[in-house]
């Protein structure tokens, strides 16, 4: 009896070995199914359950339940699944930055769970991130089980992004361009395919199961020449908000750390916080897409004063949701926060002129949307093609243009990383498939270093040394101590060859004489990156490295070149 793995091999051999294509295309089409499966069981376990609890919101008791959904997401983020708290989108970027695309099975699932429960009780999070996870997830172990290799593992990790979030915003688009500008950070021609394919299919299925044309749907706008001097200022408006978001998300965070209580009590106040407050600001729970709808349809009721209060209050209960433990992502607080932004910055606008020829508060909500994605997550393309898809809104797709491109420009200049790459970036842990780092840090300093120098000793006599260097093809040879066989300089060929030259110096110099005790040294925890662009610097070829005081070997510029050469080779290679 065959298994499904050599059925498998079978009909890979058969079909599909003259072009691995075939098989992303092939794969992608399944990745994409299945995380738009994922995306829509979340999306249909929201609503139903936020359905059942909304009659139990109005009771003063109603506070506790962000925090009973945030203690319970974290106990099974840690205790069930054992996976550590996070929004997911940076974990699967890092997973394609250092692993090759590799995520657990356990992924598929773990970060649906908990962040259904923290969002069906209230807490301030988006679904997007979750599914992401998941859908990633499920590329991952898809190509796992495919044994394919590490690039065509990160380009089904793409299209499990793509799909997911194609099927929960109904936006196939923006999932192909999320996937590339965000998760995999190239724009390769074999990876485009296999993903436009997962985001059609994840959106396809998405449409099948739950019909529906825009996930925000609102009348035409119609633009005036004014608007393009308003689109301008709200730019700037979304650009400084964009920062105060990030940062509030990231010291809130910290803050959170800081807080001598159990973890899982921590999120527990974190949700009761939220909880407190979402009895007086009701609109600041959950996912807010209600509140979303009213704005861009130009239909919310609240004033100028409560819609500015509002908007603090949203980015406040945002970080405490997601910094003190619960779980969710921050795609669709950044629409609550922009729609206000936009609806805060109109009224401002039309108190100021009062006569302006200005569009309607609506589409202000759908640009302040635009401004807030691009400035937080620092990606224009996405942020316009998913605001344009959402609300279909294809008639102010050149001021979302000029909202994107002005915000994400001026919230870089403040915050020159995205909230998804920050931490990763602090870390070290951020590096883009194919960059000089990433091909650097796949290599080991085993491969580099070569052991095979001849030490000599500090009181040698330099007769003695001509006679080696005889004998020898190196340029290069430690000097030992006699005393403690530590590592005490260098002697280069080239630099001596004035003393070699004249037979008068052999006996009367010793090597302690003229060695180098100032080159500088490496050491097993350098990062090779930074050991190349030192060399490339300071225009040298060789490097020791010390390891607690002793000599272990030389790293040459040539070897380095010539092992990233073959990894970038591998790396690129098709099996």
């Amino acid at each position: 009896m065959r298994t499904i793995k050599q059925l498998y091999n079978i009909f890979y051999a058969k079909f599909f070995l003259f072009d691995d294509r075939l098989v992303l295309m092939t794969a992608g089409a399944i990745v994409g199914i299945f995380a738009g499966l994922a995306a829509v069981a979340l999306r249909l376990s929201l609503a139903s359950v936020l359905e059942y609890l909304a009659p139990y919101r109005q009771y003063a008791w109603a506070f506790i339940l962000p925090g009973i959904g945030a203690m319970l997401s974290f106990l099974f983020l840690d205790k069930v699944v054992r996976e550590g708290a996070g929004h997911g989108v940076p974990e699967v970027i890092y997973a394609v930055s250092r692993r090759g695309g590799l995520l657990r099975l356990r992924s598929t699932f773990s970060r649906l769970i908990s962040s259904f429960l923290t969002i069906a009780s209230g807490g301030s999070a988006g679904p997007e991130a979750p599914v992401v996870m998941s859908g990633s997830a499920i590329g991952s172990n898809i190509a796992k089980f495919l044994d394919l290799n590490d690039r065509q593992r990160m380009t089904l990790v793409g299209c499990g992004t793509a799909g997911a979030i194609a099927s929960i915003f109904h936006a196939p688009v923006a999932g192909l361009i999320f996937s590339v500008e965000i998760i995999l950070g190239e724009w390769k021609f074999v990876n485009i395919i296999p993903i436009t394919i997962a985001a059609v299919a994840g959106a396809q299925i998405s449409e099948a199961i739950i019909p529906a044309k825009e996930l925000f749907q609102h009348h035409p706008f119609s633009f005036f020449t004014g608007d393009i001097l308003g689109s301008i200022g709200l730019a700037l408006f979304t650009a400084l908000i964009s920062v105060i978001f990030t940062w509030t998300l990231t010291k809130v965070g910290a803050l959170a750390k800081r807080t001598p209580v159990s973890p899982w009590l921590r999120a527990m106040i974190g949700g009761c916080t939220v909880g407190t407050i979402g009895i007086f600001m009701p609109m600041v729970l959950g996912e807010g897409y209600h509140p979303i709808m009213e704005m861009v349809s130009s239909t919310f009721p609240m004033t100028f004063w409560l819609v500015f209060i509002g908007l603090f209050l949203k980015i406040f209960v945002t970080s405490m949701t997601l910094g003190w433990g619960g779980s969710g992502g921050i795609f669709a607080p950044c629409l609550v926060i922009g729609s206000l932004t936009g609806v805060v910055f109109h009224k401002a606008m039309i108190f100021v002129f009062p006569n302006a020829a200005v569009t309607s508060e609506g589409a202000y909500a759908l640009l302040g949307m635009t401004g807030i994605m691009a400035g937080v997550m620092q990606a224009p393309l996405t942020s316009i093609f998913l605001i344009a898809e959402i609300t279909g809104g294809y008639e102010a797709v050149l001021l979302l243009l000029l909202v994107s491109s002005i915000s994400s420009t001026l919230s870089y200049i403040i915050e020159p990383s995205s909230f998804y790459f920050k931490d990763l970036i602090e870390r070290g842990e951020f590096m883009r498939p194919g960059t000089d780092a990433r091909i650097l840090s796949d290599l080991s300093l085993n491969e580099i270093i070569d052991t095979n120098y001849t030490p000599v000793s500090e009181n040698m006599v330099f007769r003695a040394f001509i006679d080696i260097i005889r004998n020898s093809d190196r340029d290069h040879y430690p000097v030992i101590s006699d005393e403690t066989g530590n590592y005490i300089g260098m002697v280069r060929v080239s630099s001596i060859r004035k003393y070699a030259l004249d037979p008068a110096f052999y006996d009367m110099i010793f090597l302690n004489q003229i060695m180098d005790r100032d080159m500088v040294t490496a050491s097993f925890d350098d990062n090779l990156h930074d050991v190349l662009e030192f060399m490339e610097t300071f225009n040298i070829d060789h490097i020791p490295v010390v390891d607690h005081h002793k000599f272990c070997g030389m790293i040459s510029k040539a070897r380095i070149l010539d092992l990233y050469r073959r990894e970038l080779i591998m790396q690129t290679n098709i099996q």
